[in-house]
């Protein structure tokens, strides 16, 4: 049960982070757009899936409190390079801002699927909640996509960077 127990620490703190993550890029986001990009569909777009980022961030705040879970000490690392994403794919356009969503939410898709399949029924409400978490993002990866996110050309070597990037973030996050 203890190792049990330890997977769901792990998911949670992971998951904090992760959320806490999509808050930051879209902060990143909208800076840019406040002040350098004007775009306001872009940004009503952005204003509204950060509205689902926020609400899946204070679950898991709540959670990590209520179970005394230590968060990731990335934490400060994890803002810092949420917000230079966010702003850095911006400046770089449309596209690549799009691009920045979706693939993030490929990742998260995959990493909350992995999640959903390992808990069982003790933690139902647990599971109930990333259940939904996750039908958000792959709302949000169609969103981006409808809104213009490519990966043609140079957009492949970024889809890669940020999946890499946010697969790294997963490990390091689970554990430490």
């Amino acid at each position: 049960m203890k190792n049990f127990n330890n997977k769901v620490e792990e998911f949670i703190r992971v998951d904090h982070a992760g959320e806490r993550g999509a808050v930051k890029i879209y902060e990143g986001q909208l800076l840019a757009l406040n002040t350098l990009i004007k775009d306001e569909t872009l940004k009503k777009t952005i204003e509204e899936m950060k509205i689902h980022e926020k609400e899946h961030c204070e679950f898991f705040e709540s959670e990590i409190k209520k179970r005394k879970i230590k968060p990731t000490k990335f934490l400060p690392l994890w803002d810092l390079l949420g917000v230079g994403l966010g702003f850095g794919s911006t400046i770089l356009g449309k596209k690549a801002a799009m691009l920045c969503t979706a693939s993030v939410e490929e990742v998260i898709d995959k990493h909350y699927q992995d999640q959903i399949n390992k808990l069982g029924p003790e933690e139902k409400e647990l599971k109930k909640k990333i259940i939904k978490f996750r039908e958000d993002e792959l709302h949000h990866k169609d969103i981006a996509y409808e809104k213009g996110a490519t990966k043609k050309g140079l957009y492949s070597l970024m889809d890669k960077i940020i999946k890499t990037g946010s697969k790294i973030a997963i490990n390091i996050s689970e554990k430490i």
